[in-house]
């Protein structure tokens, strides 16, 4: 079992590195804005599959054959980047799915979102490097690996969740802002631009 020690360090830590803003925030805020919260839980879902895969795969040791291999991380990355940036271009220029207009869309596809939350995720070098820094030191290897890790994957499952959740809402309040009068080619523009910023930031991260 992992110390208790140990943990009332790691919850703190890893509560204030996943509540700053980064790729999937801005990702689960737009998307709060675009599409509403619960239609943005697919997302969550997908990102929170994606976080653990990159856990565990960093305690295991299958970063570093990542880490050898940068083709084709790098691959992953652009064509992940390349698609939010497509979606980003389609909101700011009112056309697709994702666009805001005076109803939240309910076609928009679940395994698209979900798809676009494992893929951020998973591709995010920031995600690995503080995967591969910060949870190797919480394990200790005297005692059984398994159990050690489902407590810090609990953490950091529930601490993803409610953080893409408070930005999804943020995302949701600043629509039923921006939705009054004449306001919606904003929301799109706005929208489209954390998108696509969103997609570069992958891409060239």
């Amino acid at each position: 079992m992992i110390d208790v020690a140990a943990l009332a360090v790691f919850i703190p830590t890893f509560f204030f590195v996943s509540i700053t803003p980064g790729m999937c925030m801005t990702l689960a805020m737009t998307l709060g804005m675009s599409i509403g919260v619960r239609r943005t839980l697919w997302m969550m879902i997908g990102e929170l599959l994606g976080v653990a895969t990159v856990a565990v795969a960093a305690v295991l040791g299958v970063a570093s054959v990542m880490l050898n291999y940068p083709d084709a991380f790098a691959i992953l990355k652009w064509v992940g980047g390349a698609y939010l940036i497509y979606i980003g271009v389609n909101m700011w220029r009112a056309k697709g799915k994702m666009s805001v207009n005076t109803h939240s869309p309910t076609d928009v596809s679940r395994q698209s979102l979900f798809t676009q939350g494992f893929i951020t995720a998973v591709a995010n070098p920031k995600g690995w490097a503080f995967m591969i820094s910060l949870l190797p030191p919480f394990i200790n290897v005297d005692q059984a690996v398994a159990p050690q890790l489902v407590i810090l994957l609990s953490v950091i499952m529930v601490t993803e969740f409610v953080s893409m959740l408070a930005y999804a809402t943020g995302g949701k309040s600043l629509r039923l802002f921006l939705a009054r009068g004449d306001n919606i080619k904003w929301m799109n523009r706005i929208a489209g631009s954390l998108m696509m910023l969103v997609g570069v930031w992958l891409a060239l991260d």
